[in-house]
């Protein structure tokens, strides 16, 4: 997997996480921790959003299991 790939599924997880907690608790984290709607919660739900672009690809990717 490419590290970009990579990266982008640790981002995917860190906002699979706070959907989580919003729909089980409402308790969105990433405001908490940056603010409501400030710059940098916007920036991390935009990297967020991105990387499930990104990962994406990964539905298509064909593993071979006899590497």
């Amino acid at each position: 997997m490419q590290i970009l790939q990579k990266i982008a599924l640790v981002f995917t997880i860190i906002g699979a996480i706070n959907w989580g907690l919003i729909g089980i608790f409402d308790f969105d984290l990433v405001a908490t921790i940056f603010g409501d709607m400030t710059l940098l919660s916007r920036i991390v739900y935009t990297i967020v959003g991105i990387a499930g672009l990104i990962n994406i690809g990964l539905l298509f990717t064909n593993y071979d299991e006899k590497k």
